[in-house]
């Protein structure tokens, strides 16, 4: 298949069935869409259905907002209130909550009813779904959300750029102000919709006070306006100190009469221009922010303040972050703990915050990590409703240029059971307001799309915000299934392309909690630098309160009542008891509740420390599979694709091994015991830079020193000049995989050639920069370290092999091994 696709289409491709499917559907005369206004999602459900019905069926159908009840064999789109009122039959029309739908194929019509008009719009989309997967069979149901709340929030900041994205620049704002052209904003409200998204929040949590300038504003319901038809309502992140910053008043304090004055007028422009604004979402008193505590005020006064000033125009709620915590602990104290932040900063309030505030609160206690415990907030508050807060944007999960499908990571949360007050209490009961009967509830996610046509820089990253989507609605979705609908219609109906990808991304979290950290001991990136590339020892000695206390003797968090810091006591009763005690806490978060030696056995008989060499090995191991997997589907799909998705698994698989050997050589020298296999710092296949032939190329110390693989790497001596590296090959005479490990840099596109005797068998570039979008090092470390491989080399044992680096401003051609490795061998 030669035909590009860029990914900006994603789920909603539409692409046509086979002929013999296509012939199969049973057509309709009409699609009655009740609503005259242009601005509906009934309206827009009418388009779309039509538009999606003439690119997967090949049939032209004629789109009216008048009912004639005589049609023959319809499709009607509209309210159950709308259909009534034009003498539909709604009595075998099950009872619907808020944005719920019916949708039934029985009989010769169509019937997709809804709640309200985005619940229209839902039901299109759902029945589109199923088109677009070829699936006509005769269906009638009615489907409700699990979580009234379904928002994402946006990192976008006013000068165009986005934190934590990964995916290119903002297509909300540039230069301080609202972008003029809003078509990708509009693209992205339909993707959304498609997923039964109900709200936006567009701006950085790290909010700017100018966004709330008239120019702004004016753009804000300008943003409002394009994502209205498709039943999104838009928010905003508020800077706290803005009245002091933006208002000229001489204080923020929100029981200042003049500060809640100037927030009320500020409210009531912003209705003005915004009329159905969703509501605010607040960061305050977090990593250096302002708010209530810095003017000796309680965090329920600031996000009551806001809530008043919301409340004379109708159903805005603020959304108050529970990420408030000290980034400058003192880790000399054993009781210190980042990870019982939110409960002592929230749990007392829990009777002070006004109705229309909830509080958003992160799935875990410390930030998105690989694997964490459910955030003990979710059982302390009774009577303040709460969110649960996810991030599809892969923070600490490799940054969309690792594949991590994060449904199987989401569902242990969701399926976990809190047990308060003794009673059932899965964590999805809590979020839909039925285990503690909250009003309001749900899900935000914290989404990085940028204007890259891929959305989030990675195609297979899009699963992820499809996922979210549908958890949302139905926290009991399987991640299986869903990946199959999300492959199916972003890449063919073909059995291959779905296995495919069905298994490589449900391998993928437990791939990279092998090669990342695991036992519970966080991610083991880089957390003072960008969180992307393997540094263990930045885990400790930091003020932010990611520590693993790792020593000579062993690793982990005490975080026992007994003992340590008290952050099992923070949950109820029976789940205090199971993380109390070593013997009956998972092994999984072992590390996050007990510091243990690294001789300890685990419930599988090994030694922790055994247990980290081998996960390492083994999902770095599984990564290694994921190129191979892939190649399968060459000519299954379209080359564009195909290609951006290859490169991406080829450089994870080689970053894994980066992962890999930094994180084991970290832990080995710390402790001293070797691998029982031993693999970790005997690596038989590679020679070292270091130890090489040099001419224009000179050693440097790597520190810290896991980050190469003997603690040493090369670089050039100067920009005007090559380097060349030489070694003899002393392995026996065969055909090879080699692969080389170097470092790309920020600053510089060095250039290399490798030859095998004087024989040029490949040559490359130092631009990862410029092909992925993760946060990139100016250092020779984790983030920058990576591999490249020439398959299929024949060496006869005495051959040269010799690379040539040419530096690029500040990149020295910098190289750390060569491995020539038979084939199946992974060094």
């Amino acid at each position: 298949m030669g035909s590009i696709e860029d990914g900006l289409s994603a789920w909603l491709r539409y692409a046509p069935l086979p002929a013999d499917l296509q012939k199969s559907y049973k057509s309709h005369s009409k699609i009655i869409a009740l609503s005259s206004s242009k601005t509906s999602p009934i309206h827009t459900a009418g388009k779309e259905l039509q538009d999606g019905i003439r690119r997967i069926l090949n049939q032209e159908i004629d789109v009216t907002s008048s009912f004639q009840p005589d049609t023959p064999s319809p499709i009607i789109i509209g309210t159950v209130s709308s259909y009534a009122a034009v003498g539909g039959k709604i009595q075998d029309v099950p009872e619907l909550k808020e944005d719920g739908f019916f949708l039934t194929t029985k009989g010769e019509s169509v019937l997709i009813l809804g709640e309200n008009e985005r619940g229209a719009l839902y039901g299109t989309f759902e029945y589109l779904s199923v088109l677009a997967q070829g699936n006509f069979e005769e269906v009638a149901y009615a489907t409700n959300p699990s979580g009234k709340i379904r928002w994402v929030n946006e990192w976008d900041n006013l000068d165009g750029s986005i934190e934590r994205g990964y995916a290119g620049k903002s297509f909300f704002f540039k230069d301080g102000k609202v972008l003029q052209d809003l078509t990708r904003a509009a693209q992205y409200a339909r993707l959304l919709a498609s997923i039964r998204i109900n709200g936006i929040v567009v701006n950085n949590v790290n909010a700017h006070c100018s966004l709330l300038n008239d120019e702004n504003m004016a753009g804000l319901g300008r943003i409002a306006d394009k994502m209205r038809p498709f039943g999104l309502r838009i928010g905003v992140a508020l800077y706290f100190d803005s009245p002091r910053e933006l208002g000229g008043l001489p204080t923020s304090d929100p029981l200042d009469p003049a500060v809640r004055a100037w927030w009320n007028d500020i409210t009531s422009k912003l209705y003005k221009h915004v009329p159905d604004l969703l509501g605010f979402t607040i960061k305050a008193n977090s990593e250096g922010q302002p708010g209530p505590l810095t003017y000796g005020r309680t965090l329920a006064d600031g996000a009551n303040m806001f809530a008043r000033a919301l409340k004379p125009h109708g159903d805005g709620l603020v959304m108050y972050r529970a990420f408030v915590y000290n980034h400058h602990l003192d880790e000399s104290d054993l009781k210190n703990d980042r990870a019982n932040a939110a409960v002592e900063y929230f749990a007392h309030l829990d009777a002070e915050f006004d109705e229309n505030v909830i509080v958003q609160v992160k799935f875990g206690a410390i930030d998105f990590q690989v694997r964490e415990p459910v955030n003990p907030l979710l059982a302390n508050l009774r009577k303040t409703k709460a969110v649960i807060e996810f991030q599809i944007c892969q923070e600490y999960m490799g940054q969309q240029s690792h594949v991590v499908y994060m449904a199987p990571l989401w569902k242990t949360i969701l399926d976990f059971d809190l047990r308060i007050d003794g009673k059932p209490s899965l964590v999805r009961d809590v979020l839909s307001g039925e285990r503690l009967h909250w009003s309001k509830s749900g899900y935000t996610a914290v989404v990085n799309v940028g204007n890259d046509t891929t959305w989030l820089g990675n195609h297979l990253a899009m699963s992820n915000l499809y996922a979210y989507g549908r958890l949302c609605w139905n926290p009991q979705a399987d991640p299986v299934a869903m990946v199959q609908d999300w492959t199916r219609l972003t890449f063919g109906l073909n059995k291959t392309v779905v296995d495919t990808i069905t298994k490589i991304s449900m391998e993928s979290w437990p791939a990279y909690e092998g090669y990342s950290g695991n036992l519970g001991i966080q991610t083991l990136c880089d957390i003072i630098y960008t969180h992307y590339g393997p540094s263990p020892g930045s885990m400790d000695g930091n003020g932010w309160g990611q520590w693993t206390r790792a020593d000579a003797n062993g690793l982990g968090m005490d975080r026992t009542v007994a003992t340590g810091t008290g952050n099992a006591g923070q949950y109820p009763e029976e789940v205090a008891a199971m993380y109390e005690h070593i013997e009956t806490t998972p092994d999984d978060l072992l590390l996050w509740f007990h510091h243990v030696p690294y001789s300890h056995r685990l419930k599988s008989g090994k030694t922790v420390i055994q247990h980290f060499y081998d996960a390492h090995y083994v999902g770095s191991a599984t990564a290694q599979t994921f190129p191979t997997q892939w190649q399968a589907l060459r000519s299954l799909i379209d080359d564009h694709r195909f290609e951006h998705v290859a490169f991406r698994l080829k450089y994870q698989a080689g970053h894994s091994i980066v992962w890999r050997d930094a994180v084991n050589r970290f832990y080995n020298a710390k402790c001293g015991i070797p691998d029982e296999k031993n693999r970790v710092g005997n690596y038989k296949w590679r020679i070292e830079a270091h130890t090489m032939e040099l001419d224009g190329y000179k050693v440097v110390d790597v520190k810290p020193a896991e980050m190469a693989s003997q603690g040493k790497a090369i670089v050039t001596t100067s920009n005007d000049a090559p380097g060349t590296a030489k070694a003899v090959l002393e392995y026996p005479s065969g055909t090879y995989d080699v692969a080389v490990n170097y470092y790309d840099q920020m600053g510089g596109r060095s250039n290399y050639e490798i030859f095998i005797n004087d024989r040029l068998i490949g040559s490359w570039k130092g631009d990862l920069e410029d092909k992925l979008q993760h946060d990139f090092s100016e250092l020779l470390d984790g983030h920058s370290a990576t591999r490249i491989t020439f398959p299929g080399v024949r060496i006869k044992k005495g051959d040269i092999v010799k690379v040539v680096g040419r530096a690029d401003g500040n990149e020295f051609a910098p190289l750390d091994y060569i491995s020539t490795l038979p084939e199946g061998v992974v060094d």
